[in-house]
């Protein structure tokens, strides 16, 4: 009895809480939250601010964190019958570890991470913006291929670097004149940053070196860079599809086709003799029209001619 009470007053829990949480105005009202509290530490970046107002900072930001904390609670009490739900979902998990965070002695005490942590709040800003959302979780998808990527770039750029090491070290010893040196120079013209002193310098050295420099760009600056983009981009659809398809109301499960059966209702007892009777005239009348219609000479059943 008492534990189908509990079960009673846990659902009815969750089910108020739901509502709050899945309101627009509950929605609304965190996001002033985190985008006040972004404001609060970029005025905390002024000397004269934190001189002038710093008790009210410090108020401020225990209100803030009052605030997250019922937030969290409020989730939380919306999953009290399904507590497994909330900890499958990951923002739920960021939104815990940011908040429990600050509560912690080491977090407290050491004033960057609990700067970092009132920072990461900002970035829940994402759970209230779909579009946001799905660009965070387009580049969570993007990671296996931009390691691979990144692989790609790190073995022609140590191809490259060797070679330019191998060339023009003793020409240009500041840009080449070892491998970190030629990988750092090579990595800049990447972005083609620098890229026409490289190449009249290059000139200087050989006009040969167009080949090296111009190839470099090719593969490096256009190749690769389009490829990363083609990654993420890639990813970035593959977000999007997954978003539109978890905001799909869920489909009911086929069912059979069945051909509805029309109930009929029964005849009266007397309406129903009356037709019987009807029908047995209607036959009598067919034989007797049968009988008379037969050919002559037939003494069988009509229908049945006898030999004469």
């Amino acid at each position: 009895m008492a534990d189908a009470r509990t079960t009673r007053l846990t659902t009815r829990l969750a089910a108020r809480a739901s509502r709050a949480v899945d309101s627009p105005h509950f929605t609304r009202a965190v996001f002033v939250l985190i985008a006040a509290n972004a404001v609060l530490l970029g005025a905390e970046t002024y000397s004269g601010v934190v001189a002038a107002w710093l008790p009210v900072l410090k108020i401020a930001e225990y209100l803030f964190l009052a605030a997250f904390t019922a937030e969290i609670l409020l989730r939380l009490a919306a999953h009290a019958d399904r507590p497994a739900a909330f900890f499958r979902d990951p923002w739920n998990l960021f939104d815990l570890a940011v908040v429990t965070g600050a509560f912690l002695p080491f977090f407290r005490e050491n004033t960057t991470v609990l700067r970092l942590l009132r920072l990461a709040r900002v970035l829940r800003a994402a759970r209230f913006l779909p579009q946001l959302r799905v660009v965070i979780v387009a580049v969570g998808k993007s990671l296996p291929g931009t390691l691979s990527f990144l692989l790609v770039g790190g073995l022609l750029l140590y191809v490259y670097a060797m070679v330019g090491w191998t060339f023009f070290a003793d020409d240009d010893p500041e840009h080449f004149g070892s491998l970190g040196r030629a990988a750092l120079t090579l990595f800049l013209l990447i972005t083609l940053d620098g890229l026409g002193d490289a190449v009249r310098t290059g000139l200087e050295i050989s006009r040969w070196t167009i080949v090296y420099f111009a190839s470099f760009v090719l593969f490096g600056s256009f190749l690769l860079v389009n490829l990363l983009i083609g990654v993420v981009i890639g990813s970035l659809d593959e977000a999007r599809r997954e978003a539109e398809a978890d905001g799909e109301p869920p489909r009911p499960p086929s069912v059979p086709a069945v051909v509805p059966v029309v109930p009929v209702e029964p005849l009266p007892l007397p309406l129903l003799r009356a037709r019987i009777a009807a029908a047995r005239t209607a036959l009598d009348e067919a034989e007797r029209a049968l009988t008379q219609a037969a050919p002559a000479g037939a003494t069988g059943p009509p229908g049945e001619r006898v030999a004469g």
